[in-house]
């Protein structure tokens, strides 16, 4: 299997400053200052883990580059674009538009590395330059709504991927998404939900973040599909919603690409998620759309980073994945305990959500 692989350094140079967790630091109101919870650890744990265990000798290397704007332009405003690019020259930074976002000098020119990757990526799977590939990027993007950024995300990194693609290639290019992250993912989910070509399905912790978006009743042109999860579902909720949703709606749609917004935040150690989900539970995941995109688009999948939150875990769900899409085995999870978890097994009041979801298959 070809798997191509793509991160650069820049990345963990998004500086994001001593907020307290997701709040500005605050004498006043007990906020010591500390670290943000979308600080470079987690993303660098992932790539050292990856080269010293050895599996970067496995994976093509995909360079980075810069996004231009032009390309970014093909999801977000103008004004979007150029209030990141002038906040990003001043001393201070700024933010990338909801006052949780914060960025340093120089936040615009690594923001646009990351959608650039994702391009790269994107385009070197749909050109069949490599099978299948993970971009390793930061900051993450699927937040991000065509006018402004939110929730750590400055530029929607896959969506302009995706639309640049559609630009380039065909606009009539058929992509499913698949978005595993804990948080819904609304940025993508509006940029794409009045486009038949573009399938988007997110399963998230319900209402965790946005508060106000990802119900089941948000459907489009019928091309969205939410799966809003009870907090605690652990893998056998997570592979009946792919069992019965999932597969079967990407099976239905036909996608020419399958693109994955990859989160490590739905894992059993995340601080910011409440699910039970796994290293093996990705692995497991992953292999299912793996099967299903070599029945119907060539084995054509991709997947961007978004959240992961465990600096001690997240690395283990990252190369866990990354050795199922490259089909070579490095090392076993030190935390799983045998993979034996309590609370595991699919519960009454998930399956009658995800029953829920399973209805908008048919709309495809």
């Amino acid at each position: 299997m070809r798997t191509g692989y793509l991160y650069h350094e820049i990345f963990g140079w998004h500086d994001t400053g001593t907020y307290v967790g997701d709040m500005p630091s605050d004498p006043g109101a007990g906020l010591q200052p500390y670290m943000n919870y979308e600080n470079p650890e987690t993303k660098k744990r992932i790539h050292e883990l990856i080269v010293v265990s050895g599996l970067i000798e496995d994976l093509i290397r995909i360079p980075v580059r810069a996004a231009s704007e032009t390309e970014l332009a093909t999801v977000h405003t103008k004004e979007h674009i150029a209030r990141i690019k002038r906040e990003s020259a001043s001393r201070l930074g700024g933010d990338g538009g909801d006052l949780t976002t914060p960025f340093a000098k120089g936040g615009y020119e690594i923001a646009v590395m990351a959608a650039g990757g994702a391009i790269e990526l994107f385009e070197a799977v749909l050109n069949g330059d490599v099978d299948n590939g993970y971009a390793l990027i930061r900051p993450p993007g699927h937040h991000a709504v065509s006018e402004t950024g939110m929730g750590y995300c400055i530029f929607s990194n896959l969506a302009v991927a995706i639309a640049v693609a559609k630009k380039t290639h065909n606009k009539d290019l058929r992509v499913a998404v698949v978005d595993w992250d804990v948080h819904h993912g609304n940025g993508t989910e509006s940029i794409f939900l009045n486009d038949p070509n573009v399938l988007t399905i997110s399963l998230h912790q319900d209402q965790l973040y946005p508060h106000d978006t990802g119900s089941v009743d948000v459907v489009g042109v019928g091309t969205n599909i939410n799966i809003p999860l009870p907090p605690g579902t652990g893998h056998g909720g997570y592979y009946y919603a792919f069992d019965e949703v999932v597969i079967p709606a990407i099976k239905q749609f036909k996608p020419d690409i399958i693109a994955v917004a990859s989160g490590f935040d739905s894992s059993v150690y995340d601080p910011l998620g409440r699910m039970l989900v796994t290293a093996e539970g990705y692995r497991v995941m992953t292999r299912k759309l793996m099967d299903v995109a070599s029945q119907v688009c060539s084995g054509k999948l991709m997947m961007t980073h978004e959240g992961g939150y465990s600096a001690s875990y997240a690395p283990f769900c990252g190369l866990f994945v990354l050795e199922e899409l490259s089909g070579v085995k490095k090392l076993a999870d030190p935390f799983a305990h045998g993979d034996n978890y309590p609370g595991h097994e699919l519960k009454e009041h998930e399956k009658r959500i995800i029953d829920q979801a399973k209805k908008l298959v048919g709309n495809l």
